[in-house]
């Protein structure tokens, strides 16, 4: 299906959370030398304006990005500290824009460029006709642009094929748009291949939290393949407001398979202060468990 496209939502909350999760995969992975293999399923176009496009018909960044810049904003010139995690991130995303406005918002495949070593690699997946192109002319602008390849091909047929990398090191993101109730079905498939071709690997799955059944169901049956093959998981998940009809994505979750043991701290404490930056309303709430293998 071809009619979803991630400048959508870019910036939003669920990308806030993705992003957080991703960075601190990316980085805890890099504290050994040898060379990191990344992957990222479903790329889009890289790189996004808010400030036109597609992004500024949805507005999804004034309730993310946005919100979370002001919020930021507003406890420093309170004199109150926010935790590294999130100044990190802001400081990623600012780096995009100029003048401190933020009127850009890297995409995962930006994000992971960005924190790119010389000895890493990054694989970027993407089967819409019109991303692909310009996810190809974004990353060809980049500095890690020889590190780099994309693949105009289904990711969950070719993600076994590239597993387990050369080095035996490697990170998956797993980011479908899950419009296709048949995505949930891939992903389950494509785990089962990548678990027993890599069962070391780090991955990372996020999904729309959705009242379909198919949505509330991926967290268990993520939990029941880890435990199957004897890994660890981490599941946590964002919501930010609980408004029965709302047509807007009010929550979305991360599912973590060979966690890094740091990742649950770090996310205790990034997780209260995205509920106090972007909570609409008594709903707003977040999950964070884990199980040690």
């Amino acid at each position: 299906m071809f009619s979803y496209r991630h400048a959508f939502h870019a910036g939003s909350h669920a990308d806030i959370l993705k992003h957080l999760t991703l960075i601190h995969l990316v980085e805890y992975l890099q504290e050994k030398p040898g060379a990191l293999t990344i992957v990222d399923t479903h790329a889009g176009a890289g790189i996004y304006s808010l400030l036109d496009g597609f992004a500024s018909v949805s507005k999804e960044a004034d309730g993310g990005i946005f919100r979370l810049a002001k919020f930021v904003e507003s406890c420093s010139a309170d004199g109150i500290s926010v935790v590294k995690s999130i100044q990190d991130y802001l400081n990623l995303i600012q780096a995009e824009n100029v003048d401190g406005e933020i009127a850009i918002y890297p995409g995962s495949p930006f994000i992971l460029a960005h924190l790119l070593r010389p000895q890493d690699r990054l694989k970027l997946f993407e089967l819409h006709p019109k991303e692909i192109d310009i996810l190809r002319h974004n990353i060809s602008q980049l500095k890690q642009a020889k590190q780099i390849d994309i693949y105009a091909v289904d990711s969950f047929a070719r993600l076994k094929g590239l597993l387990p990398p050369p080095s035996r090191r490697g990170l998956v993101l797993i980011d479908p748009s899950y419009e296709d109730k048949q995505d949930y079905r891939y992903l389950e498939t494509a785990m089962e291949e990548a678990l027993q071709r890599f069962a070391t690997g780090c991955y990372a799955i996020w999904y729309p939290a959705l009242s379909r059944r198919e949505s509330t169901a991926l967290p268990d049956r993520m939990k029941k393949i880890a435990v199957n093959h004897k890994r660890s998981w981490l599941h946590a998940e964002l919501r930010v407001e609980n408004a029965p009809g709302e047509k807007r994505l009010q929550a979305s979750g991360m599912f973590i398979i060979n966690p890094p043991w740091t990742l649950k701290k770090y996310l205790g404490e990034a997780l209260p202060v995205l509920i106090k930056a972007l909570g609409n309303d008594s709903g707003a709430k977040f999950i964070l468990k884990s199980f040690e293998a």
